[in-house]
């Protein structure tokens, strides 16, 4: 039987192979460490293999703990369950349930077709606006549902500026072996065009002369203009899920790992009240927007958004296509019709959900808050790895990051978190090294949010594989990008977005949180965990 059988057969039930092999291959680890500390690392090994290949749906992977946890004996169900019951998953809740209503009525797509019309259709413009649009909707709905949503708007404008995407792909091709020539003055035909257009491609050059100023060029031109504009054509496609995955951070409600560090606060460090809607967002907000723009200028650079040829030069063709494209953009946007009565509800409750969001304890005056009293049941439950003592004995052995400058234990930490959540979903790299961060910190006693604010943010910047996110899925799903095409451009976006997370964490960052100081509210932990290092001894 041939290898290539063998390996299709294997794949169809690899993940049948990964239920049946993990837990008998990560076994050594009950064994070999520190009892209630090797059945924790056990499980949460065997949970990051699960979320890692998907071997089982990641809402059956969350609740493995309720199982694996009591009947090892690491935590009783009474403290853990509660976990699944915290604020912050409530919260999360309440936005999932507002993004819906707001898909449900297309609101998102009146919003994204008003910025498009204000954008412009020049390339490297619209590149711009995509990121906007994408970025701004995903800090209120799911990463996943902006780029579902934003991506077949990009694909009609494309459509109506460069025409068929399969023709644009014939162009390409088509002047490989010397095709170029031009021959008594006249310029080669393209073979690989089609003999007789397509409705669609008659319909584009209709009343715009585009076939006698196609017959003035030779087909080698042809090919580098078709060229510029795949290149266009991918930028588009990158865009929409990088910009989705960065605006994402900007909110607390706009992605997982955001309302995870909140619920790891709560449980490892009760007393911090330093973060919450509002100031998360006076932090994230100008960090998101700088690193929009790094990341526009990279894409725009990179794709031929400002490429000379396409952004300045005079092109009466082009010109007129550039029309077009804006005249679908605003016929779409008056198909809609006017504001109707639920999506002007739904834009109120989106407003007053914004405005209570911000009040509810902004710091510099006294926020609604005050007038509900504060359950225990938030700091009683859920503390998985602290409580089992693993976050401190892995923090214990990474003691020579106590050896560097904090800066760089934080940019370390960072590029760390970053490229491992490009193989591991955001939410289940978060849950598995914040507790250890946090850890850490406390003991090189630096400001735990220090550490823990990059890495949380960190967690959200994948971008050089189709499977580091939903939305890189989706963008590689329609066909017409190659894995090359993302890690060349990821790679320098998680660059960027490291240094960017540097200088807002160094910066306004710094003077926001007190990061420059260890914190009261972190002294227990601290004091516990030497408490139970010199036990020990």
């Amino acid at each position: 039987m041939k290898l290539s059988v063998v390996s299709k057969k294997l794949w169809c039930v690899h993940k049948v192979l990964v239920l049946l092999i993990t837990p008998l291959l990560f076994s050594p680890l009950l064994v070999t460490l520190p009892e209630k500390e090797g059945r924790c690392l056990y499980v949460v090994v065997l949970m990051a293999t699960f979320w890692c290949t998907e071997a089982l749906p990641l809402a059956v992977t969350a609740m493995l703990p309720i199982c694996l946890f009591p009947t090892l004996g690491i935590i009783p169900s009474k403290k853990l369950c509660p976990q699944y019951f915290l604020e912050t998953n409530f919260l999360f809740l309440s936005g999932l349930v507002l993004a819906s209503s707001i898909e449900e009525w297309g609101l998102h797509r009146r919003i994204a077709l008003k910025v498009l019309t204000i954008a412009g259709v020049k390339p490297a413009r619209l590149i711009l606006g995509m990121m906007t649009t994408s970025s701004f909707l995903s800090m209120w709905l799911s990463n996943t549902a902006t780029t579902a949503m934003m991506l077949p708007i990009a694909n009609a404008i494309l459509e109506s500026l460069f025409g068929d995407l399969e023709s644009l792909k014939q162009k390409c091709k088509s002047t490989e072996d010397g095709d170029s020539e031009v021959i008594n003055g006249q310029p080669t035909q393209m073979h690989s065009l089609p003999s007789v257009a397509s409705e669609k491609q008659i319909l584009s050059l209709e009343g715009m002369g585009a076939a006698e100023q196609t017959d003035l060029r030779t087909a080698k031109e042809i090919r580098s203009e078709s060229e510029d504009q795949m290149r266009v054509w991918k930028g588009f496609l990158v865009c929409i899920p990088y910009a989705a995955s960065i605006g994402g951070t900007a909110t607390l409600t706009g992605t997982a790992p955001n309302l995870i560090l909140i619920g790891q606060l709560k449980n490892n460090f009760p007393e911090c009240d330093v973060i919450n809607f509002g100031s998360w967002f006076a932090f994230a907000f100008p960090l998101m927007l700088i690193f929009l723009l790094l990341g526009w200028i990279w894409i725009a650079f990179l794709h031929g958004g400002l490429n000379t040829r396409l952004c300045f030069k005079k092109c009466d063709q082009r010109t007129e296509e550039e029309a077009k494209a804006q005249a679908l953009i605003e016929e779409d946007y008056r198909k809609l019709g006017p504001l109707n009565f639920a999506q002007g509800a739904i834009s109120f409750f989106f407003v007053l959900y914004a405005v209570l969001l911000f009040t509810r304890d902004p710091k510099f005056v006294t926020g609604w808050s005050v007038f509900f009293k504060k359950g225990n049941l938030l700091l009683a439950g859920g503390r998985t790895l602290k409580d089992s003592g693993l976050a401190s004995w892995i923090g214990g052995h990474l003691q020579p990051l106590a050896k560097v400058p904090p800066a760089v234990a934080m940019m370390l930490i960072t590029a760390f978190v970053a490229c491992f959540t490009e193989l591991a979903s955001n939410t289940a790299t978060i849950i598995i090294f914040l507790p250890v961060i946090a850890e850490l910190a406390s003991h090189v006693s630096v400001n735990p949010l220090y550490f823990m604010i990059p890495a949380t943010v960190g967690s959200s910047y994948a971008f050089m594989l189709p499977v580091s996110t939903p939305p890189n899925s989706i963008a590689f799903a329609s066909g017409h990008l190659m894995v090359k095409d993302m890690v060349k451009t990821g790679f320098v976006m998680n660059i960027l977005g490291l240094l960017s997370v540097t200088l807002a964490i160094n910066t306004w960052g710094l003077a926001m949180f007190n990061l420059d100081t260890y914190p009261d509210w972190a002294r227990p932990l601290n004091q516990s965990a030497v408490h139970a290092s010199n036990s020990t001894l």
